[in-house]
């Protein structure tokens, strides 16, 4: 059985400055750790010359691995505060960077944890994020006579079409939570003149409105 999940909406990057000192948070979407390691690297080889370069991951649908880098600062002030971002929006499958070049002037520990949790935060508020439910394909066919009073159910009760078919007779096919209940109702609706098949089943991205 699928669980739903939340991760970032797309890969990007964001910088901020604070007291002369430049952030560049990166983001991506990964499925392993070697993609994951792999993208730290890459980022690493093209900001060599930056004085740090912090990361942090989350991978697994139950966030079953966790690590994170401070890559030089002082333990704990780096990858672990950005770590908590991702955990506390509930995000998986993502790996992000920040590349710190110095300014000239020190934050301190306390002004580490909120730079490079700052970097993170503007960093989702830009690229946004979206929550993946597990839905699945449902094909409805009626007669052409009947498209239009299916269309007008699934419409005033927010059901997702996906495509509409319009050949021999209409084929919807909507993305649904709850095929059995989805089903009943349909053949409730049309008094049993309905072909149903199911399709795939997968996930459904919408985006998370951030209060």
């Amino acid at each position: 059985m699928l669980e739903k999940y939340r991760t970032i909406r797309t890969d990007g990057q964001v910088e901020i400055e604070i007291k002369k000192s430049r952030f560049i948070c990166f983001a991506k979407r990964v499925s392993s750790e070697e993609e994951a390691r792999e993208y730290i690297q890459a980022i690493k080889k093209e900001h060599w010359k930056a004085n740090h370069n912090c990361s942090a991951y989350i991978l697994g649908k139950k966030a079953e691995v966790l690590r994170s880098s401070d890559d030089g600062e002082p333990s704990g002030t780096a990858g672990v505060p950005m770590l908590e971002v991702l955990k506390n929006n509930q995000l998986v499958d993502v790996v992000v960077v920040v590349t710190r070049y110095f300014g000239g002037v020190k934050l301190g520990a306390g002004g580490l944890i909120r730079a490079y949790s700052s970097a993170v935060s503007t960093m989702l508020e830009e690229i946004g994020i979206v929550e993946a439910t597990p839905q699945q394909e449902i094909f409805a066919t009626v007669d052409y006579s009947l498209s239009g009073k299916l269309q007008h159910f699934l419409e005033t009760n927010d059901y997702t079409i996906k495509e509409t078919l319009f050949l021999e007779n209409v084929t919807f096919c909507v993305l649904v939570k709850d095929a059995v209940s989805f089903e009943e109702q349909l053949i409730d609706l049309l008094h049993g003149n309905v072909e149903l098949k199911e399709g795939n089943y997968g996930y459904v991205e919408q985006l998370v409105t951030r209060e």
